[in-house]
């Protein structure tokens, strides 16, 4: 996993594209520091497995799907990127817990100044607004690999607050009104979201014994689903 935190950004030196997949070499120097081959990158908030290394960078190969999902697929050599290591186990969790598996595809509607920061608004268009769902104020969105925290949401977009730390140590500092980004959201608001969708019984998400309180049939979840009711009763 990964926490957001950018640690370098580097340079796209060259991408090959097949008809279903991709080798990307990306020159870097921070992130190849006690990196070897098999470990894991974030490259604009990809998570991609290191194939090969030299001196001053690394290759990578991206699959169908993460070609399908992301925007890496658009690369082009001198094309500046955001990078990030695995986070190592005891490792410091400086910004939230980033899979590094992208969920969609965003475009930037707006950059607006604030003060110091600048506020980035973020359409999410088609089927990627089905995302919007797992999208909360003040919750955690990985943008182009960074951990931001959202400010505001509506139906089909919603905006980031940038400090001028984030806009310096990484490429959204560049960003501009119909930049395509990528878009991963916070994996608890994932999981939450699939436990709600599947209607799980509720002695299936209860941790105490069968015949504790949760087996008699009056607690049992309305119509064998999870629901706020349900999760008011029991302390949520």
């Amino acid at each position: 996993m990964f926490t957001g935190i950018i640690e370098e950004t580097g340079t796209v030196k060259s991408i090959r594209t097949g008809q279903d997949s991709a080798i990307v070499t990306v020159q870097a120097r921070k992130v190849l520091e006690g990196t070897v081959e098999g470990d894991s990158i974030a490259v604009n908030g990809v998570c991609l497995t290191v194939t090969s290394m030299t001196g001053d960078s690394f290759t990578a190969d991206a699959m169908p799907e993460t070609l399908r999902r992301s925007s890496l697929g658009s690369l082009k050599p001198g094309d500046m990127v955001n990078l990030e290591r695995a986070l190592p186990a005891g490792g410091r969790l400086g910004g939230h817990i980033v899979s590094g598996h992208v969920d969609a595809c965003g475009r930037v509607e707006s950059v607006k100044a604030s003060g110091i920061a600048r506020i980035i608004r973020i359409e999410m268009p088609g089927n990627a607004s089905g995302l919007m769902p797992l999208i909360a104020v003040k919750g955690s969105v990985a943008v182009d690999g960074a951990s931001l925290t959202v400010v505001a949401v509506d139906n089909d977009s919603f905006s980031v607050s940038l400090i001028p730390h984030t806009r310096s140590a990484s490429t959204l500092g560049s960003i501009r009104p119909g930049t395509i980004v990528n878009v991963e959201a916070d994996v608890f608001a994932r999981y939450i979201a699939r436990i709600l969708s599947a209607g799980l019984p509720a002695d299936m998400l209860s941790s105490g014994p069968a015949d504790g309180p949760l087996s008699d049939s009056s607690d049992r979840l309305a119509g064998g689903g999870l629901t706020l009711e349900f999760l008011e009763k029991n302390g949520f």
